[in-house]
């Protein structure tokens, strides 16, 4: 029986086309960071600390603490100075790049009624970006923080790893006293959504793109649109695909 939804946020709960994203993201930052250290210089120390968070294998360490340390250790730059001066970032420029995504109109429906089952609800996304930039995103998609009270919503600075490492899916089900046999994974990446969910024995959903089918079948319950899913859990059958 599913006790527990995880939802993948980046082209599943919200349309987000990292090709276009994530260029914009660039220049933003870089220009914001320019004070500090040349545009070009701080993508690459940006890119290097976020590699680590990927790579890295020690759980006793979160990813936000990760990617400090080695970014203090290439540049030298305190982060302690530093922090305040990307949350500002987060907080002011950010939203400008809502416009390069698109809402999905059955994500809140969606959410509402795994709410509405009992189901414990978390936010799996890749906790590469501090809360606040997570957040803002979940706002985009039209299922904000301040209307959901999900059980969990993964970012740097509660996370001790990232996808497709197993041990943040297990850190999730650790988080919300969940068995991986109760709790499903939706998603669209298949390397970092379904396979590391799969192997932990977690049932999952692969949302698909323009109809397409799945690498294969037999990591799944089923796959589909955001609309085929909500369906699933509007009639109750969720827990039979289970």
């Amino acid at each position: 029986m599913i006790e527990a939804i995880l939802f993948d946020l980046d082209d599943t709960l919200l349309g987000n086309d990292m090709e276009m994203f994530l260029p914009g993201y660039f220049m933003l930052l870089g220009n914001h960071a320019n004070r500090l250290l040349d545009k070009e210089r701080f993508l690459q120390e940006l890119m290097a600390g976020t590699q680590a968070m990927i790579v890295n294998t020690d759980t006793a360490v979160s990813n936000r603490d990760v990617f400090w340390q080695t970014f203090q250790q290439r540049t030298g730059l305190d982060p302690d100075a530093l922090e305040p001066f990307f949350d500002q970032f987060y907080r002011e420029i950010f939203p400008r790049l809502k416009s390069t995504t698109r809402k999905r109109p059955l994500a809140h429906p969606l959410v509402e009624t795994c709410f509405a089952q009992g189901l414990k609800v978390v936010i799996a996304t890749n906790p590469l970006f501090p809360a606040r930039a997570i957040e803002e995103r979940l706002a985009w998609a039209g299922v904000p923080v301040t209307e959901f009270d999900y059980d969990l919503v993964t970012t740097y600075e509660n996370m001790h790893a990232t996808k497709p490492n197993p041990a943040y899916y297990a850190e999730i089900l650790d988080r919300i006293d969940c068995l991986p046999e109760s709790a499903l994974m939706v998603g669209d990446d298949w390397k970092n959504d379904i396979i590391p969910a799969a192997g932990l024995g977690m049932a999952a959903y692969w949302i698909s793109a323009n109809g397409g089918k799945p690498p294969s079948t037999d990591l799944l319950i089923g796959y589909g649109t955001l609309e085929s899913l909500w369906e699933q859990v509007q009639t109750g059958r969720l827990g039979a695909l289970a």
